[in-house]
């Protein structure tokens, strides 16, 4: 099953007085990679700006502006087309434990075994994600985990925010995407799977009705190393899909923020986002 998805990612800052410059990166651009095809995509701002794009480590397109004129406004959009193909299972003749925490195997993925300040887990973490996983191979332990995150941190929009550590919404019980995947690495890591945080978009509708535009949001799942890496959705519990559009992947939320920047002047911002996004066939 192959999807055509349109994504239209907008957001705005408004602010108090006159910024006299700001200086900016946006990580908007979906990648073209195994399961997807970029076929069209730019980032349009207003005030117009001159852009550069640059690969960063992580292996994500970004685009760089700066807006060196008073301003009180700036609109950011990202827009592109994009085809998507159907989930793929788990690799089934994946490497054993032993593979996976050899010197060799820990070296090549350090970064993907790697605590940071959102994924690092305590205690009782470590202790859940060591029961859960028992004997069970590292395929089914993936699964298993997965599961107990699903069970453990209830989606529940608002509940958090994007300084939240997986430390924080395992004690709260809830969350957003964000959150459930920091969760899920924080455990998969404990136990020497190599897992990496992945951002991009979401079809909220299975069926997704084609020339049909939905509101929809940022979201996040994770990629795992089973002898190849394999990318999952902990928040639904579901292999990412044609439903899904793959933008960035790091380590945590920190490496791929769609939006960041830093503006020279006095006053607050508002910030402003929608994502609409369209099936076209």
């Amino acid at each position: 099953m192959t999807w055509r998805l349109r994504i239209q990612h907008t957001t705005g800052y408004r602010y108090d007085t006159e910024v006299v410059s700001s200086y900016n990166e946006a990580r908007l651009t979906p990648q073209t990679s195994p399961g997807q095809l970029t076929l069209e995509s730019r980032v349009r701002t207003v005030p117009d700006a001159k852009q550069y794009r640059y690969w960063d480590y992580w292996g994500t397109q970004v685009t760089a502006f700066d807006v060196q004129h008073p301003h009180q406004e700036l609109v950011v959009t990202g827009q592109s087309v994009v085809d998507t193909t159907a989930a793929v299972p788990a690799p089934v003749d994946g490497p054993g434990w032993a593979d996976l925490r050899s010197p060799e195997q820990r070296d090549r993925h350090c970064e993907a075994l790697s605590a940071t300040r959102r994924t690092t887990p305590d205690a009782e973490m470590s202790a859940a994600a060591l029961e859960v996983a028992g004997d069970l191979p590292p395929r089914e332990a993936v699964l298993a985990v997965t599961d107990l995150v699903h069970g453990r941190v209830a989606y529940q929009p608002g509940s958090t925010g994007v300084q939240t550590s997986a430390v924080e919404a395992w004690r709260l019980g809830r969350g957003v995407c964000q959150d459930i995947a920091h969760v899920s690495l924080a455990l998969l890591r404990e136990l020497g799977v190599p897992a990496r945080y992945v951002s991009g978009y979401l079809h909220p509708d299975p069926d997704g009705d084609v020339d049909t535009t939905v509101t929809a949001e940022s979201h996040a799942w994770i990629e795992v190393w089973l002898g190849d890496w394999w990318a999952f959705d902990p928040t639904n519990t579901i292999p990412a899909g044609a439903r899904h559009v793959f933008v960035a992947r790091g380590r945590e939320y920190g490496d791929v923020t769609p939006l960041k920047g830093i503006y020279s002047g006095t006053g607050s911002h508002a910030l402003g986002v929608t994502v609409e996004l369209t099936r076209l066939a």
